[in-house]
């Protein structure tokens, strides 16, 4: 009865072209698989608000809009996460197929979903089944077939609810690269030198786990790793695992200021999480409004609903907090292995079957034929409960503080900082995440096999830190070490360096109100201390040379502000990123020593530097000798690159946003790609632009979202290059000029201020 009602009531509410935005366009269509009408308003920023009789409605129309937008983008994601790229793209992707199958949920499918609210199967088979909706669309030739399917010679497959949560290599965000590389780097090595590689928060002294020999540890063992967590390549190049490349910097921004520090009387709530650029790019803004749910904000287009936003009462927030969640457990020789035999269909071949093997620990990601040893990958994604973002879920239906640590209690993976902020005036931090429990060891190494080294269990949630409505009226993270001092549980040693929440922390301090321009501009603010901090190290020192002095005369007076004009910028990041860090540790590090010590980045380098403990007795010269040769490399280098006269030198000459399609298409890519435009910030600014080995824009905030939390019509948001994945869309690239100026749209709520946002309304029945 009552779904009948909500159904009646869509019906008279359900408006033509001309109720709204003059020039928004108007149709119908008949879905199979709806149960009562419904609608699809899309905005003039391509954002879809959806209007349902009821939520599994809702998350139906949700599947069928990302399937409109980014149907190639999530037929990807599937094919990848599940291991079934061979079926459509051939026997070169039989072994990331298998690789991939290594890091599936392999657990009981019912206490997988009992680990989430009691409808969120039922929301996601409707998702689901609008995906599948959209592709009956695409195979019926009522929708297009996007060009990447047409170029590849495959189709797009069916999903079902349990390929959603089963994906887990979308949530291993921990530390398992950097346990390999410093086991590596200690095989000749010295722990003395640790700190150059990673700084440790809380202060921590690296030890060798009983048992363990570093040398043991192949070059190669995380080969399967890279390509069961790895992007699909269709260039034939190598995966790689990103996160040994110190160049490659990830993160989040996010921050909460409370009613009374707030400009507009109510709580604000910024949220802008750091990821890998791509196009379309990883995350799609949408609003769902059904009888029982209402909810808007961001979330991966594979993924039902949002894992950040709000709803009626409650907005949150994300950013990485790092709880080591994974161990790299070294098996000795003979140790007996469980094997799983699975068929992995290949495009014009007969099935492949490939084997698969775990332990108790988790499943074999490398075994090594010259010593007979095998590594297991220990994780918390093994247990129920651990789908990547599916647990914001619970936040979806929260309304006071309370409410909301239920969220934080039930948060699995990836490990983050919850911000929290409702109507009623509270804010708060609950940091979320499974949080294995070990018998011995810190996590910062690879570990023997056994009991010594085992898990016990996962910590308690309610044991996590957390923070309620504190005196000064704001908190923000940005992926830095801020477990309270004092805390006594182990959760994580290796973090962000400081350098973005300390210019976060700079303004919102600085302001005795904070509003919603504020928080925009914070943002998109390309101020770095991180540059200030290594500038300081240069008071006081003359230059030797022409190189030298030129270089001291750019950078003496700079204030860190890295805007795409400055000249500055320029010459310090190249310094940072190319000379600083290398010569840093060819004067410290002894050759034989370096063999394998890997690359590392200015952010660990700057501490040694400036307590100068590492730096032998005449500390002062060593530092002098180090900073001065290597900005003078780096002002020659700059004069390479951008020639002679430093005032012709822009960061935006070298610091560019281009975005452009992993898979190539021949006599289409011009079309397909977005940019190049000169931009300005680093990694270790707020505006989080990280740069790959060329000095392109290569991760940051593609999503920006900022909520006037109880007056939701007045937030604002933003999202790169746009909305679509189809380049014929004009929602495609129209975001991009704004992403790239900190120009926002609105991100509305009300259905009145909707439709005056309306692009095109889609008027959707049942169908047969």
């Amino acid at each position: 009865m009552i779904r009948a009602v909500a159904a009646a009531l869509l019906l008279t509410t359900a408006v033509t072209a001309q109720e709204a935005l003059p020039g928004a366009f108007a149709e119908s269509r008949a879905l199979p698989g709806l149960t009562a009408p419904g609608e699809i308003i899309i905005d003039r920023a391509g954002i879809p608000h959806i209007y349902a009789a009821n939520a599994r409605d809702g998350f139906f129309l949700q599947g069928y809009a990302v399937a409109r937008d980014r149907l190639w983008q999530i037929d990807l994601w599937r094919k990848r996460g599940l291991g079934r790229l061979s079926a459509s793209f051939g026997a070169q992707f039989v072994a990331q197929d298998r690789a991939a199958r290594l890091l599936l949920y392999r657990g009981e499918m019912a206490a997988e979903w009992a680990a989430y609210p009691s409808q969120a199967k039922v929301w996601t088979e409707g998702f689901a089944a609008g995906i599948n909706a959209y592709v009956a669309d695409v195979e019926t030739g009522r929708a297009p077939l996007p060009i990447e399917f047409s170029a590849t010679n495959t189709r797009p497959e069916r999903w079902q609810a349990d390929d959603v949560v089963r994906i887990r290599s979308n949530a291993l965000a921990s530390n398992l690269t950097s346990e390999v590389v410093r086991a590596r780097a200690l095989c000749g090595g010295d722990l003395k030198y640790e700190p150059l590689r990673r700084e440790l928060a809380p202060a921590h002294t690296v030890s060798i786990p009983k048992g363990l020999d570093p040398c043991s540890i192949p070059a190669d063992v995380l080969d399967d790793y890279a390509l069961g967590t790895g992007d699909v390549r269709f260039d034939g190049q190598k995966i790689v695992v990103a996160s040994l490349d110190p160049d490659i910097q990830e993160g989040s921004n996010n921050w909460v200021i409370s009613a009374g520090k707030s400009a507009t009387g109510r709580p604000i709530l910024a949220n802008d999480p750091h990821r890998a650029h791509a196009v379309p790019n990883l995350r799609y803004l949408s609003h769902i409004d059904t009888p029982e749910l209402k909810i808007a904000g961001s979330g991966e287009p594979a993924l039902p609903g949002i894992s950040f936003g709000h709803n009626e009462n409650v907005a949150w927030a994300i950013t990485i907090f790092a709880i080591d969640q994974q161990d790299l457990v070294v098996n000795p020789k003979a140790t007996k292995l469980t094997e799983v035999r699975e068929r992995i269909e290949v495009k014009g071949e007969a099935p492949r079957e490939v084997v698969l093997k775990f332990t108790d620990d988790g499943p074999i990601i490398h075994e090594d034929p010259t010593s007979g040893r095998s590594f297991a990958l220990r994780a918390t994604w093994t247990k129920p409960g651990a789908s990547a973002y599916f647990n914001a879920s619970w936040a979806w239906t929260a309304k006071t503080w309370d409410d909301f640590l239920v969220a934080r209690d039930h948060w699995g993976a990836p490990p983050l900082n919850l911000l929290f902020a409702n109507r009623a005036g509270d804010i708060g931090w609950a940091p979320g995440g499974f949080v294995p429990v070990r018998a011995a060891g810190d996590g910062l190494l690879p570990v023997p096999a056994g009991k010594a080294h085992r898990w016990t269990g996962l910590l308690d949630a309610k044991l996590m830190p957390v923070k309620h409505n504190p005196a000064d009226g704001w908190i923000a993270t940005a992926n830095e070490m801020n477990i309270p001092a004092g805390y006594p549980h182990m959760l994580g040693l290796e973090w962000a360096d400081r350098s973005r929440i300390t210019r976060i922390s700079e303004v919102i301090g600085s302001k005795p109100k904070f509003g919603l321009t504020d928080a925009m501009a914070l943002q998109n603010d390309p101020t770095s201390p991180m540059a200030r901090r290594a500038v300081a190290l240069l008071q006081g020192l003359a230059g030797r040379d022409a190189n030298e002095r030129g270089a001291l005369a750019l950078l003496g007076n700079w204030n860190g502000h890295e805007g795409p004009d400055s000249a500055a910028a320029a010459l310090y990041e190249i310094w940072a990123a190319r000379h600083l860090a290398a010569s840093t540790v060819k004067a410290i590090v002894p050759e034989a020593a370096r063999r394998n010590f890997g690359r590392t980045s200015i952010g660990n380098i700057l501490p040694v530097l400036e307590d100068g403990k590492l730096l032998g007795p005449d500390s002062a010269a060593l530092r002098a000798e180090i900073l001065l040769g290597s900005l003078g490399l780096a002002f020659a280098e700059t004069a390479r690159l951008l020639g002679p006269d430093p005032a012709t030198w822009r960061w935006g000459a070298l610091h560019r946003a281009d975005f452009q399609p992993a898979l190539p298409i021949a006599g289409r890519d011009a079309e397909r790609r977005v940019g190049p435009v000169p931009i300005g910030g680093s990694g270790s600014t707020p505006m989080a632009m990280g740069t790959g080995p060329d000095f392109r824009v290569v991760s940051g905030a593609s999503v920006r979202v900022v909520m006037d939390v109880g007056a939701w019509d007045n937030s604002m948001a933003i999202n790169t290059p746009g909305q679509s994945g189809d380049p014929s869309s004009p929602h495609y690239r129209d975001l991009f000029a704004r992403w790239a100026t900190g120009n926002y749209v609105p991100f509305v709520w009300s259905r009145p201020r909707v439709l005056q946002e309306a692009e095109r309304i889609i008027n959707v029945i049942p169908g047969r």
